[in-house]
Parts: C-alpha cells; structure tokens; sequence
C-alpha cells in the first residue's frame, strides 16, 4: 500500500502542479474570451432559468430529466467531501491563500463548464425507448473521427469509470465513515455497510428514481448547511475582516503561514487551489456534461447558462462558507493554525473542529457529519450515474447490472480504507479525465461560440 501511495502521489503531483493548471485555466481563458464573458453577461439568465425550473417534485419525464433535475444532478455530484474535507485539506497544505486560486478556478470554470453543457446537449442521442446517451465520449466522437477518437473516448471512458463510479464512491463513503465515526463513535463498517445499502435501492431505480433523489436532497442539504455556516461566522464576526485578509495576503505570500520557499510555497498553494477546485467544482473534469445531456430544454445555450450556476453555488458560496468558517476559527485571533501545522488537526477533522468552537465540539462534530453524509451521498449518487453511462458506451446495455454491482462493493470497500491512498487514487483518475475532455472542448470551440451567438440573436 505504501509503495502504490508513493507511486500515485508523484503521478498526481506532475499532474496537478503543471498539466492540470495550464489546461484548466488556458480553457478557462479560452471559452471565457470566445463567449465574451458569457460567466458574467449571462448570469442572471442562469439565476432565472434556474428558479423558473425550481421543483422538490418535479415531474417524471418521458426521457431524461428536466433542467432542474439535470442541475441539480450535476450539484450533486459537485458539492460533496471536496467542499468540506478537501477545502480543508486544501488550506492545511496550501494556506488560506489556496482559497484564493480556488475562486480563480472556479469563475473561469464557468465559462468551461458552460461550454460542456452546450457540447452534452448538441451531441446527445436519444435511443428508441428513450433513454439518453450524452457526454464527453459522444462530443468526444463527434469531433474526432476513426481511431483516434475511439481513443480518446475510450480513454475517457475507463478514467470516468474508475474516477467516479468506482475510487470516487470511496472517498465519499470514506470521509462519511470518518465523520460519524468521530462525531457519534459509529464504526467505519457499519456507516459503510448502510450507505451501500441506500446506494443499492437507488442505482436499481436508474436515471428517474435519481432525478427524483437529487431534485429534493441538492436543495435542502445546502440550505442546511449555509445556515450553520452563517451561524458560526456571526458567533466569529470580529475576526471576518482578518479572515478575509488572509485568503488575499496569503494567496501571494503563503510561505509566510506554510513555511519552505516563496516559489515551493506558491506553486503548493496554487496547485492545492486547482487540485481541490477541480475536484470540488468539476469543471473541465467532463463529469457534469452526462447530466446536462439529459435535460430537456428548447435550446443547448439554456442549459449552458443553468450549468454555470451549480460552479457558482459549489465555489462561491458552500465551498467558501467552509473557508471562512475554518479560517475565522483555525486562523484568525491566534487560532491554534495561525502559526502553521498543529498537532491533531488534519483535512479530515477541520471542519467539525472549526463549527466545534461556536457550536462546542459535540454538537459541532454532529453538525458536520450529518452534512457530509447529505453531500457525500448526492454525489455517490450522482456519480454513479455518470459512470454507469460511460460504462454502457464502453461494454453496451447488459453491463449496467455488473457495473453497479462493483460499485455498491467500491462503496462499502471505501469506508475502510486509509484515506490517504483513496483520496489520491481518486484525485489521478480525475486529473486523467481532464486531458482528452479538454481537448475535444478546445477543438469544438466554434460550435460553442455559435451556441452564445444564436441565442442573441433569438
């Protein structure tokens, strides 16, 4: 286990300080620039569509889901232990400053991101009994004919497979097991061995009984959970400003709170923020585009602009709700993090230490593992969904049945492995995603730009 920790702990580490960022701010720029801005000129649109489709029960479609079950698949997917544990781990690593590029990240994300749901809708296909096939393989496919492309399809295909259906099931069930083990002693096995059972009762309903999950569980578990955030963060207000500061100061000058180097510190905090934004958001990951692809909607630019918002909920409000939460806590006022690394204090238990010191350790513990489990949960769900998809493309039809078996095992196998070896299996996987996702976006750049442009001249 040591042995393969190290060899995917270094793999990661060319990925994510090099590859990941220069693809995932260079398309970011790209498709921020070709859609002149479409992240900030169409946001309200995005905020309009996406309420105007608001339902806890929406109705059963024929085919595929509606918008909002779509976004609120793909929200599931998004807000999950990224927005908690990896937040956290991401400051403990990078400094509060790694915050910072996560922002940065996240808002040319939405730009790359509404490029996905554009391409997802417009290279769909919709079977005979109407189920829907879309994703990054089909735009994939549809740019790059013959061998090549199956290649790169199918490279994606088996990367999804792995990253979402089966390793991502198990950092998720792994962070769940951690926390209420923490929180209410319960064992990791025990956790797990529930989890897997819900999961199953789930995956056998297929794409409807999903929709009919996420549409409810997305909404309520981030009201939940802001609330708390916003009920700490008033306990905390004096020390708001300080902790605001931090996130700017030490986003370029992080040796300052992580020790080492200036270079060897920014390019850690940088990484962290794009390894962990990645891994929050998804953006440019080509993991939401199968849920966008299932929407119903008049045109692919509709669901471009809802797709944009789910990056903006993940990012800008619950995944820093969490940074301002431990940062005001951990850091600000001589907090026991203030000076650096302090003994006890890992990725895994920050949060739940840091809503602990307004709402005591207890209730704070409780808080933060029921949240988890809500969060943690959707996205095993949403997840499943993703990989299952890919999985069809890759075996046909027939192996839906085999695939979610694995990945009820994966789910159950998660919540007793060393988290450390889950999270940076999970982490290469996803970063390999990225590589052929990226390209076939940037070689259907035009399509995408045709998609802004029409819409305007409606």
């Amino acid at each position: 286990m040591d042995a393969v920790l190290k060899f995917v702990q270094t793999v990661n580490a060319y990925l994510s300080d090099y590859i990941l960022i220069i693809l995932l701010i260079g398309c970011g720029l790209y498709f921020t620039i070709r859609t002149r801005f479409v992240q900030v000129r169409c946001f309200g649109e995005g905020w309009k569509k996406m309420f105007g489709n608001f339902s806890l029960k929406g109705k059963k479609q024929e085919s595929g889901m509606s918008s909002f079950q779509a976004v609120a698949t793909a929200i599931a997917a998004q807000v999950g232990t990224g927005n908690i544990v990896g937040a956290s781990g991401a400051i403990l690593l990078g400094g509060p400053g790694a915050i910072f590029w996560m922002w940065i990240i996240a808002f040319f994300g939405m730009a790359t991101i509404y490029a996905e749901a554009v391409l997802a809708q417009k290279t769909r296909v919709v079977d005979e009994d109407g189920t829907v096939h879309g994703g990054p393989v089909y735009y994939i496919k549809h740019m790059f004919k013959g061998k090549f492309g199956k290649f790169l399809a199918g490279f994606f295909a088996i990367a999804a497979v792995l990253a979402l259906g089966f390793f991502g099931a198990m950092v998720q069930s792994n962070s769940i097991g951690e926390a209420c083990n923490t929180a209410f002693g319960i064992p990791t096995w025990v956790t797990g061995l529930v989890i897997a059972a819900l999961c199953a009762f789930i995956f056998v309903g297929g794409v409807q009984r999903i929709a009919a999950v996420t549409e409810k569980i997305v909404p309520v578990m981030a009201i939940l959970y802001l609330v708390g955030g916003i009920i700490v963060l008033i306990g905390r207000a004096q020390f708001l400003p300080e902790t605001v500061s931090m996130i700017f100061k030490y986003a370029f000058a992080p040796q300052a709170i992580i020790g080492g180097g200036f270079g060897m510190a920014l390019k850690t905090a940088i990484s962290q923020g794009a390894k962990r934004g990645l891994f929050s958001n998804e953006a440019g990951m080509g993991s939401t585009p199968h849920a966008h692809a299932q929407a119903n909607v008049k045109a692919p630019h509709d669901q471009g602009v809802v797709a944009m918002i789910g990056v903006f909920i993940d990012t800008f409000m619950v995944l820093t709700m969490t940074a301002l939460v431990v940062i005001s806590t951990l850091y600000a006022g001589n907090g026991p993090l203030a000076a650096g690394a302090a003994e006890g204090i890992a990725k895994t238990n920050m949060a739940q230490l840091a809503f602990g010191e307004v709402f005591g350790s207890g209730f704070g513990s409780g808080f933060v593992a029921i949240c988890l489990l809500f969060f943690a949960f959707s996205t095993i769900v949403g997840w499943n969904l993703f990989g299952r998809i890919n999985m069809t493309y890759l075996f046909g039809k027939k192996s839906g049945a085999i695939y979610s078996i694995i990945a009820i095992v994966f789910v159950f196998v998660g919540s007793l492995l060393s988290n450390d070896l889950v999270w940076e299996l999970t982490d290469m996987f996803n970063q390999l995603m990225v590589i052929p996702n990226v390209i076939a976006l940037l070689a259907l750049g035009g399509l995408v730009a045709a998609a802004v442009k029409s819409k305007k001249n409606e």
